[in-house]
């Protein structure tokens, strides 16, 4: 008979009416022990103490062995998400249409990113060290899929291209589409923006929205995790206004991620080349602004050679017309070189030997970064 506020327990024949006998368990019922008649009572797949299989998917032995042989775990968000990130206006959801630098530099931060993930490097020959860094052969060390689309398509047209290899400044070229040969107009990876953008919507960075512009309908991705975007902010400003050698903790991404330091480092310089870099710079004064430019432009030309931190020059031109103002304003305090040089050795603690080839491709890319306004 069922209570007047419950269940009531339903009794079945052989059942006993002691409740004594009702918590205590059946010898039937454990994961595996013998049964009433003798034999043994096994559950495969079992997760109680003593079962004889647990269900495991391989994948994830890979990428532990994986996180381990790079040195550590791969981030969330990609470099060329995060400088996307950077570019987007956070309620409108899309790009400056007067920004032509951001195709060209995204297309660099794919080869940036597949070298991280020790994808590819550069050619071991020593005939190579005579030409210039962004004139160097790139080749395909491991063809193993990234799970990134973006990254597996570039990945497997380099692949493709293994028996005519071209240098750093001509994938750059060809993946934007910036070539005369008819021949080579296949390697040009379309709509990478959109793309990015859905990816980070399938991530839930971003949401999708359609806008009307007039005379036409298209669809804007706004940003919905406003916490992602401001974790890349607070990072970017963090690195660009230390005036100290160490790196702030707070210019890193999390603990254990795989070389966290040369992340930020190329992030900033990505943001940088692309014209992104002033969307982080809302809350910070015209003089902090134009202190994080010249060490911006202090960072690149560390980085844009090889080895890391040998650069004789003073920056980009934009850098030199920046100390200018700096001059003209009555601030002639010395350049942030020896804050920057504490961020090269951070940065070399993280590579693999002293002639690490994928290194090598990074800073070419960032050469030919940094020369992006004379190109366009």
């Amino acid at each position: 008979m069922s209570s007047a506020g419950g269940l009531s327990r339903r009794r079945v024949a052989g059942a006993s009416s002691s409740s004594a006998s009702d918590d205590a368990p059946s010898p039937s019922w454990t994961p595996n022990g013998p049964s009433s008649n003798g034999t043994v009572v096994t559950h495969a797949g079992s997760a109680f103490e003593g079962g004889s299989k647990v269900a495991c998917d391989p994948r994830d032995l890979d990428q532990v062995e994986e996180d381990s042989r790079y040195g550590g775990r791969m981030p969330r968000l990609t470099i060329m998400e995060e400088v996307l990130l950077l570019g987007l206006k956070d309620k409108h959801g899309y790009l400056s249409f007067w920004n032509d630098s951001i195709s060209y530099a995204l297309r660099g931060c794919i080869l940036i990113e597949l070298a991280l993930r020790r994808r590819i490097a550069l050619v071991k020959d020593s005939n190579q060290r005579r030409s210039p860094l962004a004139d160097r052969l790139v080749e395909v060390i491991d063809d193993k899929q990234t799970g990134e689309t973006i990254l597996d398509e570039a990945l497997k047209m380099m692949k493709g291209q293994e028996t005519d290899r071209m240098s750093i400044n001509g994938w750059v070229d060809l993946l934007s589409g910036e070539t005369w040969n008819v021949m080579k107009i296949g390697y040009q990876l379309k709509q990478v923006r959109e793309r990015l953008a859905k990816g980070l919507v399938d991530k839930g960075v971003l949401r999708t929205e359609k806008r009307n512009f007039l005379l036409f309908d298209m669809a804007t991705h706004p940003v919905a995790d406003v916490r992602t975007k401001e974790s890349i902010v607070t990072r970017a400003v963090s690195l660009l206004t230390a005036t100290t050698s160490a790196v702030p903790p707070s210019a890193l991404d999390k603990e254990g991620t795989q070389c966290r330091v040369t992340r930020a480092v190329c992030l900033v310089c990505a943001a940088y080349a692309a014209s992104v870099l002033d969307n982080a710079f809302g809350r910070l004064t015209y003089e902090d602004r134009e202190a994080a430019f010249q060490r911006c432009d202090e960072i690149l030309a560390e980085f844009a050679c090889w080895p890391f931190g040998s650069t004789t020059a003073t920056g980009t031109g934009g850098g030199r017309r920046r100390e200018v103002v700096k001059i003209g304003m009555g601030n002639t305090n010395p350049s942030g070189r020896e804050s920057v040089l504490g961020l090269v050795q951070e940065v070399k603690r993280e590579m693999s030997g002293e002639e690490d080839l994928s290194f090598q491709l990074i800073a070419g890319v960032l050469e030919v970064l940094s020369k992006l306004d004379s190109l366009l």
